[in-house]
């Protein structure tokens, strides 16, 4: 909670949690000078200023009246596997879940269960996933039989949700430029049943390369790029603080190089939907503003989601409006 509560980063712990007393007496109880509690806070001693983010980006957010939200606790979403379970069989080993309103296959349960000790876990019924993710998922609108590309697949959590839409059918290709992350797909799709997703390394910098097999090919790529992460922050709210100005410059334009290379993959008809985990607009409106600007023959389609709400010619889903982690995502079609 001392963490939560400091905007900007705090020069030691112990300021975060002189902060946090201040604002809570019976923690302020405990700074005796006893066996392993504090020394006592000495007259003058300055603890660290309340604020959800630092004072650099906040004008930067989608959502700035929302920026507290971004620092509660988050719960634990679940995705039922649709290729070895129901929600409804789920739901009966779970107990203590409940559905996600407006999506099919979520389920969510109180913060810190220990869900990887829960039988459905183990036998591949269900995967952690935050709400907002799935909804990334649903807006692929992959289907059985389609040529799929998860072109930043990481360790596989949306990879999964499509194998699941497709039905184990058609081609899934998860790509990444990290082995480590790849490789952290494989027990998870053994797990899952969904063993029909292929994988494929590729060289950062000469991503072409390792692609050129595929252009003109895809029915739906998804780029759920590298960002800020500013969505996450609940999960881990001392990344506002390792996120400078020129990190998210590097970002920016990463994610503006990531689409234009994916955009060849498609065939005629074909989708590009592009996600980011974060709540920038410079990650999310201007990214797609900027694609559509240089790319003839491509429309963004309107969205019509159970959860979040139009922005700009995408998507925006935030954890103060619909209780899931903050993203950003759109779908852009390529002209028949």
């Amino acid at each position: 909670d001392a963490i939560r509560r400091a905007g900007e980063r705090p020069d030691t712990g112990r300021e975060a949690m002189i902060g946090l007393a201040m604002e809570r007496p019976d923690l302020a109880t405990l700074f005796d000078g006893s066996t392993h509690a504090p020394m006592p806070i000495e007259p003058g001693e300055v603890g660290a200023s309340a604020g959800a983010v630092p004072a650099w980006l906040a004008p930067l957010l989608a959502a700035p009246v929302e920026q507290a939200a971004l620092l509660g606790r988050a719960p634990v979403d679940l995705r039922v596997n649709r290729l070895k379970a129901t929600p409804a069989t789920v739901a009966r080993q779970l107990p203590d879940a409940q559905p996600i309103a407006g999506l099919p296959d979520g389920l969510r349960l109180p913060e810190g269960f220990p869900v990887e000790q829960a039988d459905p876990w183990k036998q591949g019924l269900v995967e952690v996933q935050d709400g907002g993710s799935q909804m990334i998922a649903l807006a692929c609108a992959a289907a059985p039989g389609m040529t799929v590309v998860d072109l930043c697949a990481g360790a596989g959590g949306k990879t999964l949700a499509l194998a699941a839409a497709m039905a184990g059918q058609g081609m899934l290709i998860a790509a990444d430029t990290i082995r480590a992350r790849l490789a952290r797909l494989s027990p998870r799709a053994e797990r899952a049943g969904a063993t029909f997703i292929e994988t494929l390394l590729i060289d950062q910098g000469h991503e072409g390369r390792g692609l050129d097999s595929l252009h003109g090919k895809a029915d739906v790529v998804l780029v759920d790029a590298p960002c800020s992460g500013t969505g996450t922050w609940r999960r881990n709210p001392e990344a506002r603080w390792r996120l400078t100005q020129a990190r998210l410059d590097r970002l920016v334009a990463e994610q503006a190089r990531i689409m234009d290379f994916a955009a060849p993959l498609l065939a005629p008809g074909g989708a590009l939907v592009y996600a980011t985990c974060a709540l920038t607009d410079r990650e999310g409106r201007d990214q797609v503003d900027g694609f559509l600007a240089r790319h003839d023959g491509w429309t963004a389609e309107a969205l019509d989601m159970p959860l979040g709400r139009a922005h700009g010619d995408g998507w925006l889903l935030t954890p103060g409006h619909d209780g899931t982690d903050g993203f950003f995502f759109a779908r852009l079609r390529r002209s028949a």
